[in-house]
């Protein structure tokens, strides 16, 4: 029952948290890097007192009118291009994609969904099938035939790399070549969808361009593009308030979904369309209701969290903060070969791990020798991508540059320190001694308790 919660070895038992800090029940502060969740950092006093005050007055189901809908709405669109104009109001990330997929099924009549390689999109059924981040160690499981898997947009790892003369066109001909191939088998495409950058998969940045060719593959095919950004919408990339707008000004989805840190840890989410996609979905005949999704406290902490992210320059900080991260990173890049990529934006950054930069070996128990030790100085962090050997810098908006420079030093001095264990392991391997396991991996009782 452990498996799915942070630091499985020896978990951390929260119960209190303020700002980007976490308290265990013996009082200990963590610096909080993991949580792209308490979005403008944990217990907000702004966020938490609208919730409350609300919910003195009122909070009741969705099918009476209220103020904070509207205004949310508003102010939500208003942050968007001004094509995507009709919101619909749930729970959760997952509800949001579901929805998405409803809406898309709808407007186009069509089924087929392209989704990408290591993907995650939530973990209700319709989601799984286009969730290969979940489905990736399951041999078992029977493929949909409707959904089709698209290359990840990776230049460090991926099939077309950062030495590609177009990898942007390169990987949205791939999307093509799917589309020509679902086509000839007489399956039409209903949508695209794709987390803005992906997270799970590996902290990946897709190239400038890729978006808007993918966009016209797939609607000259009848599908829509659907932008996932439940894990990192609302300004965390700094320059943009969405990261799809990274792709440039002439790139617009047909339907985003946003999750997570719109409420800041109040469960709350939205979907965001275009009049046209909206009005097909109404002619279906079959009413949409949401009980709770739009409920007056949610509005209310909505609005809160906007207001906040816009009064502290929470994008501004996102831009400054990240950059120092980055830069102090890149500098560790040049001191450890164990580093092999740098990338992100924002305060969005992945750190990918490896044994060998031109092999590009994942360093998969290095990375989690690395977050166990940051967890011995009180520094939570997480590792994940396919491999699990990208360690994923997502903490909430109000990260400091101090915070910064804290964990960056100690990541120094970690990774200096398994310089000696990388060079036994290297030895023992040459001897074939540990028959494939890594030394850090025959090492694991001792380096997490």
């Amino acid at each position: 029952q452990f498996d799915t919660i942070f630091f499985s070895h020896d978990p951390i038992k929260i119960v209190r948290a303020k700002g980007q800090y976490m308290y265990d029940e013996k009082g200990q502060r963590y610096l909080d890097c993991i949580n792209n969740v308490a979005h403008v950092g944990h217990c907000h006093p702004d966020v938490v007192k609208a919730g409350a005050e609300q919910m003195e007055q009122l909070n009741t189901n969705s099918r009476f009118l209220h103020d904070n809908l509207v205004l949310f709405a508003q102010k939500l669109q208003a942050t968007l291009p001004e094509r995507l104009s009709v919101c619909y109001f749930v729970n959760s990330g997952s509800e949001a994609n579901d929805l998405a997929l409803r809406l898309a099924w709808q407007y186009t009549n069509n089924r087929d969904v392209i989704t990408l390689e290591n993907a995650y999109h939530g973990h209700v059924s319709s989601l799984i099938d286009i969730s290969p981040y979940k489905l990736q160690h399951q041999s078992d499981v029977e493929h949909n035939p409707s959904v089709h898997v698209a290359p990840s947009p990776d230049v460090y790892r991926g099939k077309y790399r950062a030495d590609h003369a177009d990898p942007a066109t390169a990987y949205a001909d791939e999307v093509k070549d799917i589309i020509d191939k679902a086509h000839s088998k007489r399956r039409k495409i209903a949508a695209f969808i794709a987390e803005s950058l992906q997270s799970c998969g590996g902290q990946v940045i897709p190239p400038a361009g890729y978006f808007q060719q993918v966009a016209k593959h797939v609607r000259k095919a009848g599908g829509v593009f659907i932008a996932d950004e439940v894990q990192v919408g609302f300004g965390r990339v700094g320059s943009h308030f969405w990261a799809f707008q990274l792709q440039g000004d002439d790139f617009v989805p047909d339907i985003v979904t946003m999750g997570k840190p719109i409420g800041n840890g109040h469960p709350m989410s939205c979907v965001v369309t275009t009049k046209e996609v909206a009005e097909a979905f109404m002619s279906s005949g079959m009413e949409y209701f949401n009980t709770f999704g739009g409920n007056p406290v949610s509005c209310a902490i909505g609005l809160a969290v906007l207001d906040v992210i816009e009064k502290e320059d929470l994008r501004g900080n996102a831009v400054r903060v990240g950059r120092h991260l980055t830069h102090l990173l890149e500098k560790q890049k040049e001191k450890h070969l164990l580093i092999g990529d740098i990338r992100g934006v924002g305060l969005f950054v992945g750190v990918e791990l490896v044994r060998d930069r031109t092999k590009l070996t994942p360093a998969t128990a290095e990375a989690q020798e690395v977050i166990y030790r940051l967890k011995e100085e009180h520094i939570l962090l997480s590792a994940d991508g396919p491999h699990r050997n990208v360690l994923k810098f997502k903490p909430p908006m109000c990260f400091s540059v101090e915070d910064a420079d804290l964990v960056v030093e100690k990541i120094d001095l970690i990774l200096t320190g398994t310089r000696p264990l990388l060079q036994k392991w290297t030895k023992n391997r040459r001897k074939g001694a540990l028959n494939g396991k890594t030394y850090l991996q025959s090492k694991e009782s001792s380096l997490f308790g």
